[in-house]
């Protein structure tokens, strides 16, 4: 089944046995009490210690970029395989680490995992973020047993953030699930390009009208603004009852 088999959203969630949740944004809002911008601040000062090794031309095009991870793509692009890179990542990875202590929960999310999972239905984290982020917060908020060993985020190589599929097919493969019997839950437009190049259906999580219109421009079709209205589809699922 694909997003244009089932546009609702129930319908989609309700035929899956595997999602594959994005990070910030569905599960948690990461930079909530650790501001992103400030975040692409700490990385640009960081860079400018390191000139030489950064291009002027280079700092100059992340004057205004208050997307960390815009930064970082844009590294990997222009030094790809640097040590360079490989420090910034890390940093970003620290910065990450550091937000998860003041991460606020997306209402409805919690409950929607646990449910979820009750109903047998595998999980897995699909995420541009630190693994090891992603992993403090779920132990901070009593959620790693849902997801135990499939949090799939940033590998060294920035170049496999998505749009490009990397992350999914590492799910995929450790959950045992295919694309189509699957359902990414995300909230960007690389998130529903790296799901749409596997065949993978979306369910676009969108609180603003500009996000959701983003989405709906890149091709999704099924878009929620709460995670909280995806609870009822799971009312009177047998607990187990999907996995085999």
């Amino acid at each position: 089944m694909t997003d244009s088999d089932a546009a609702e959203p129930q319908a989609l969630l309700a035929a899956a046995t595997c999602v594959l949740f994005d990070f910030d944004g569905p599960m948690c809002g990461l930079f909530h009490g650790h501001p992103a911008a400030g975040v692409a601040a700490e990385l640009r000062a960081w860079a400018a210690r390191a000139v030489p090794r950064v291009p002027a031309d280079l700092m100059a095009t992340w004057r205004s970029v208050d997307d960390p991870h815009a930064i970082l793509s844009e590294a990997a692009r222009r030094l790809p395989g640097s040590d360079l890179v490989g420090e910034l990542e890390e940093l970003l990875t620290s910065q990450e680490s550091t937000a998860t202590e003041t991460a606020a929960a997306t209402q409805g999310a919690d409950q929607l995992i646990r449910r979820l999972s009750a109903a047998g239905i595998r999980l897995a984290v699909t995420t541009n973020n630190s693994a090891s982020a992603v992993s403090l917060y779920l132990a901070r908020v009593g959620l790693t047993e849902f997801f135990g060993k499939h949090v799939h985020g940033r590998m060294r190589d920035p170049r496999l953030l998505k749009p490009n599929p990397h992350c999914l097919i590492r799910a995929l493969e450790t959950t045992g699930s295919t694309a189509t019997e699957s359902l990414m839950i995300g909230d960007s437009v690389a998130d529903y390009g790296a799901a749409a190049q596997l065949g993978v259906p979306f369910l676009g999580y969108a609180r603003s009208p500009r996000k959701r219109d983003l989405l709906s421009k890149a091709g999704a079709k099924a878009i929620v603004a709460s995670m909280s209205e995806l609870v009822p589809v799971l009312d009177g699922a047998e607990p187990g009852l999907r996995v085999e």
